[in-house]
């Protein structure tokens, strides 16, 4: 049951980070494309993480995930922001 739920999670992780990928590509201007960057793939990372979770058998893994998905929800909209001003910054030139 574990194993089919994990692989069902990371699938869906990787397909969510494709459709990020697709969104950077093809989005228009650097705040759409941060836009895609940032909250399609941390909903991405956070179910691969999930997901392998899931998968992995000992408690050491989930753990590192769980780690790894912490990092991410703290550092991902820290960056976005800073992401978002420099594009400001850089479009207008004023703050």
């Amino acid at each position: 049951m574990m194993l089919i739920l994990g692989t069902a999670i990371t699938l869906a992780g990787a397909c969510a980070l494709f459709l990020a990928a697709l969104g950077v590509w093809i989005l228009p201007d650097a705040l759409s494309r941060q836009h895609a960057a940032t909250k399609a793939a941390t909903l991405a990372l956070t179910l691969i993480c999930t997901g392998s979770a899931c998968l992995m058998q000992h408690w050491g893994w989930s753990v590192r995930a769980l780690l790894i998905t912490l990092f991410l929800m703290a550092s991902l909209p820290a960056s976005s922001q800073m992401l978002a001003r420099a594009a400001v910054v850089e479009q207008d030139g004023t703050l």
